[in-house]
């Protein structure tokens, strides 16, 4: 309960409590001690009636300054409110729009100015980070192209050891997986930067659901996973066909990666409430609770991952997350521990 509600409550308390106690000395000296004394029958020596009709009114003007208290009290805590919600309504895409302010120089005021003053501090650092990361992956693309280049041409060599072919595979395998989190985290920092422009097209998303189906059948295969589509309805929409092509194959490729030998994968699309909604179930160990609320953060790995050696940078549940927020759509991963793991995304088909 907020504390303008509790000081309400407490204003209205009064009020009623000094409402009740004026009426009761209005009834008890306007009726009740003249009703008494003419049954005894004796003169009227109450007081001065002017005299009482004052001392009630004055009482009567109690609850009146009490409600206007609560109305300067309201308008005192509209600022608070207005930040509150402008708090609420503010995420690290907004950080620059600043807080409103009533220009009164009051407290709410100097809040106000003291966070836009913070925001506008971190939204430098922000980005300064995505600068950082853009130059950074823009300046590795090169020397990361020249070794793949160099050990790809130095494995056509057939003179070449089965030790010197199977170190350099190795060595090919790690600047292949630097490349690609090189290549994620500029897409990230550009998709965040505005950077990205998506193409949108109107386009079928049960055909790229069974496109999506029939590749992960493919790359389940030396899991001995088994793949199963349930339904799919056809839905039409605008979006940005690779980007959704890449978000059901990073979904699906997880789907299949984090599950047991013999396990399951199920996909559906379905039509509910106005948006599309593509459901992705695994039969794998599940997330354990603690890392459910970080899953979409950036490197962010749980310890099958790191125990069973899984390949992956932890970004691609990352990306997953920037392209459904791209098309409006929301995506969520909830997991039952050594049952199963669900993603569930909503994209709005309007």
């Amino acid at each position: 309960m907020t504390i303008a509600r509790r000081i309400g409550i407490i204003y209205a308390f009064i009020a009623a409590s000094c409402l009740a106690l004026v009426a009761w000395l209005a009834y008890h000296e306007f009726v009740e001690e003249p009703a008494a004394f003419a049954a005894m029958g004796a003169p009227n020596i109450h007081k001065d009636t002017q005299a009482e009709l004052t001392t009630v009114c004055f009482l009567a003007l109690i609850p009146v300054l009490l409600g206007l208290g609560w109305w300067w009290m309201r308008r005192a805590f509209a600022p608070l409110s207005e930040l509150s919600a402008a708090l609420g309504r503010s995420d690290p895409h907004g950080l620059p729009q600043p807080l409103p302010r009533s220009l009164k120089d009051s407290e709410a005021d100097q809040f106000a100015a003291a966070f836009n003053d913070m925001t506008a501090r971190l939204h430098r650092s922000f980005q300064q980070i995505r600068e950082f990361t853009l130059h950074a992956s823009h300046e590795l693309k090169t020397p990361l192209t020249v070794m793949r280049v160099q050990l790809e041409t130095r494995l056509q060599d057939k003179s070449l050891s089965p030790d010197e072919v199977e170190w350099l595979e190795c060595e090919l395998g790690e600047v292949l997986r630097l490349s690609h989190i090189v290549d994620s985290l500029a897409l990230l920092a550009k998709g965040e930067a505005g950077q990205i422009k998506l193409e949108r097209q109107p386009l079928r998303l049960d055909e790229l659901v069974r496109e999506s189906f029939d590749d992960a059948r493919i790359l389940a295969e030396p899991h001995q996973v088994r793949v199963t589509l349930d339904e799919c309805e056809e839905i039409s929409l605008p979006g940005d066909r690779h980007r959704l092509r890449q978000l059901l194959l990073n979904l699906t490729d997880n789907a299949i990666k984090y599950n047991r030998p013999g396990g399951t994968v199920t996909m559906a699309l379905r039509r509910r409430n106005g948006a599309a909604e593509i459901e992705i179930t695994n039969t794998g160990e599940g997330i354990p609770p603690e890392l459910q609320p970080r899953v979409f953060e950036r490197f962010v790995r749980g310890e099958e991952a790191r125990r069973r050696a899984i390949e992956g940078c932890g970004l691609g549940l990352t990306i997953c997350r920037w392209i459904v927020q791209s098309h409006g759509g929301t995506i969520q991963l909830s997991s039952d521990a050594g049952n199963k793991t669900t993603a569930l995304v909503r994209v709005p088909v309007g």
